[in-house]
């Protein structure tokens, strides 16, 4: 027998400071405050129809040094918003790790791989085709 999940109803992106995560995925990524849990370093996003968690973390927080964009958090945006979305990061100084416009895969589409002001791997899709798989 096994669980058989129906979906994800959030993830964690762990942070070093929420307040300066808050304002990244706010100010630059248009995401929407869902709830700020201050005692706890937590603050709930919403992204479209999903939800994440911003946690602060006293572990290590990002991706290794040497992995180049494997791990990461992906988040889909309009193809028609694509290039402005790219525009965005640019204009907030964000570097621009990996870019690639895949046309086979499980999510062909143009991508872009960035790090969020804690080194976490972030990458934005304009999926080709369909809106999901």
């Amino acid at each position: 027998m096994t669980i058989a999940a129906k979906g994800v109803v959030h993830f964690t992106i762990p942070v070093r400071d929420w307040k300066r995560a808050e304002a990244f995925y706010t100010e630059v990524m248009g995401f929407e405050v869902v709830q700020r849990v201050p005692p706890t370093g937590m603050v709930f996003m919403k992204s479209g129809d999903s939800y994440f968690v911003l946690t602060e973390s006293k572990g290590p927080v990002g991706s290794p040094p040497e992995d180049k964009h494997l791990i990461h958090t992906a988040f889909q945006v309009d193809a028609d918003k694509y290039d402005a979305a790219l525009a965005t990061l640019k204009k907030h100084s964000v570097e621009i790790v990996y870019e690639e416009d895949r046309h086979e895969g499980v999510f062909p589409g143009r991508q872009t791989y960035f790090r969020d002001p804690d080194g976490n791997m972030l990458e934005i899709i304009a999926l080709r085709g369909r809106d999901r798989p």
